[in-house]
């Protein structure tokens, strides 16, 4: 999937995964009961944020088609084209599921 919003510096442009919608015994989760979800796929990736020196970027650790896990309440909520997606900082990721 590809997306037309082009994140600057170190940030990234999440879709996020909505979580199960039922329990394991087979019981539906309301929308008011549901968590926020946490695990999303990168659709877009900045160019990373430039060194200390100003002389060259550090290399994002995430790319295009990752799976991740960000913080909870991390990154900025918007609305494009009617998806909705999220842009987060590198730094609100806290880890790539393989």
């Amino acid at each position: 999937m590809s997306v037309s919003i082009k994140p600057l510096e170190d940030r990234i442009v999440i879709k996020a995964i909505e979580a199960e919608k039922t329990t394991a015994s087979g019981l539906v989760i309301p929308d008011t009961a549901k968590e926020k979800p946490q695990e999303g796929e990168v659709l877009a990736v900045g160019p990373g944020r430039w060194n200390e020196d100003g002389d060259e970027r550090v290399p994002m650790d995430v790319k295009v088609g990752d799976r991740v896990i960000y913080s909870k309440y991390g990154g900025t909520e918007i609305k494009h084209s009617g998806t909705e997606y999220l842009i987060l900082s590198a730094r609100d990721v806290l880890a790539i599921v393989g």
